[in-house]
């Protein structure tokens, strides 16, 4: 019984217990309630207070920006009535400006009336006079004007063909001399080594047991080397020499450079002639690209073809007439250059069509066209300008120059070939020359003697008086240089001289 009523006295103590928490919670959440609505209350009068300050703020603004606008308002109304005023005024001037044109139009035809009345009254004298004039002339007054005008076409022509003589004597004389002193400039700005290529290669070797070795077991090495090289080695008792022959420079500086590393490194067999010559072919390419690069470089040519850039380095391994190809193709470019600079036109594209006037002897498609003609074909292949096409094409008149860089090429060209020392031939082709040239002359009825002067580069022509008059010399010089030009290869120009001479001869016994 005490237990059941200890019991439920703490069951009473922890209920009035929990009452009591719930009575203290409770009072503290409406504190709680009563504080937040204290504090939202506060801040809902300072957000009244901040809105009303906005709102005053922009409301002030806005009196601002309308005050701005009206003021601009009356300012655009005060211009355009300055502008109205301006316009009435001007309006007012053209007004009376009309009224004067008029009044002139109106006495412009008064005017024009009475000129009319004087020139048909004009008309009418000049008719009587022109009968009058007829009559006693006995001629019309059409024949009359015939005859005056013969006459002075007559006068005018004579007048005409002295004064054009005059001209084209002085025009003649004066461009002689500038052309001279343009050339003599030029060439001594411009100054270039030249080096002979030919057909044979001599390889040097320290001594004559090498040659063994070169050509191997039953020639098989000589014969591994020839077919990889496409060149002939030719190996006899020539001492310490080694003899490489092919008309392809290129092939000829592979086999010459791959004889090279073979002598040096001893091993010499067919398995590594071909190794060795396919390295040497890769460093051969290489050295092309680079010396076309180089060359650009130097010239200042630039933005071309890579494929131009590589025939223009083939260039260093080709000659004619014995001179380097590259070396003739730069000194043409510096002397196109100069020239250009001389008479006012742009260096650049005369330097350009210089370097690149000779490409098409180092072209790799054998076509049967001119050199000239198949540089053009090139060029226009690999996007040139149709200025340094035309330049290229027309340096051996091989098409019609159309701009003023072409005759320039044409004539740096014949100026880097024709300076003495420039080029050479063999001995053989320079005698059969001068001879077809003495031929030739001889061939022309009237020719007593010819003699090629300056190796070749001048033919001096001696008629007899007794055969051609002194007009028909000047024809004959003519012919001759044209045949000498159609069918005979030269460098350089040839100078022909035709002379004449009347000779009275007497004995005294």
């Amino acid at each position: 019984m005490n237990t059941i009523l200890t019991i439920l006295i703490g069951l009473l103590a922890l209920i009035a217990g929990f009452i009591a928490c719930f009575l203290y919670f409770r009072y503290t959440s409406q504190n709680m309630l009563r504080r937040a609505e204290a504090e939202a209350e506060n801040i809902k009068k300072n957000k009244i207070i901040e809105a009303k300050e906005k709102f005053i703020a922009l409301k002030q603004e806005h009196d601002k920006q309308l005050r701005q606008d009206e003021q601009r308002k009356q300012q655009r109304e005060q211009q355009l009535n300055q502008r109205e005023q301006q316009l009435n005024q001007r309006q007012g001037d053209l007004q009376r400006a009309q009224n004067e044109v008029q009044q002139k139009n109106q006495s412009l035809d008064q005017q024009k009336k009475t000129i009319d009345f004087k020139q048909q009254e004009i008309d009418r004298l000049h008719r009587q006079a022109q009968q009058q004039l007829e009559q006693a002339s006995g001629i019309s007054a059409e024949e009359a004007k015939k005859q005056l005008v013969e006459a002075l076409k007559d006068e005018a022509k004579t007048d005409a063909m002295a004064y054009i003589n005059e001209i084209m004597d002085d025009a003649r004389l004066t461009a002689n001399k500038e052309a001279k002193k343009i050339v003599i400039q030029t060439i001594q700005r411009i100054a270039s080594e030249t080096t002979a290529e030919n057909a044979v290669s001599v390889f040097h070797i320290d001594n004559d047991e090498v040659k063994g070795r070169v050509i191997g077991r039953e020639g098989r090495n000589i014969r591994a080397l020839e077919a990889a090289t496409g060149v002939e080695i030719v190996v006899d008792d020539t001492p310490e020499a080694i003899t490489i022959s092919g008309y392809d420079p290129i092939r000829r500086e592979i086999a010459r450079l791959s004889l090279h590393q073979l002598v040096q490194d001893g091993r010499i067999h067919p398995a590594r002639i071909e190794e060795v010559v396919a390295k040497v072919t890769k460093q051969v390419e290489d050295e092309i690209i680079e010396t076309g690069k180089r060359t650009t470089i130097d010239l200042g040519v630039h933005g071309l073809h890579p494929e131009l850039i590589r025939l223009v380095g083939k260039m260093k391994y080709r000659s004619s007439y014995g001179q380097n190809l590259l070396q003739h193709s730069r000194e043409t470019a510096n002397l196109c250059a100069v020239m250009a600079a001389e008479l006012g036109l742009n260096p650049k594209k005369a330097r350009r069509a210089g370097l690149l006037h000779d490409i098409g002897k180092v072209a790799e498609n054998e076509e049967e066209l001119p050199h000239a003609a198949l540089g053009m074909k090139i060029c226009e292949k690999y996007g040139e300008k149709p200025d340094i096409c035309n330049a290229v094409g027309a340096h051996h008149d091989e098409c019609e120059m159309e701009t003023l860089i072409a005759p320039i090429v044409q004539a740096c060209d014949a100026i880097s070939g024709a300076r003495p020392g420039a080029r050479r031939e063999i001995v053989e082709t320079y005698v059969k020359r001068l001879n077809d040239l003495e031929d030739m002359a001889m061939s022309f009825p009237g020719v007593v003697k010819t003699y090629a002067l300056q190796a070749g580069r001048e033919l001096r022509v001696i008629v007899g008086a007794d055969k051609i008059s002194d007009k028909d010399t000047e024809l004959l010089s003519f012919d001759l240089a044209k045949r000498i030009q159609d069918e005979m290869t030269y460098p350089g120009q040839v100078k022909v001289t035709v002379i004449r001479e009347t000779r009275a001869i007497n004995y005294a016994k």
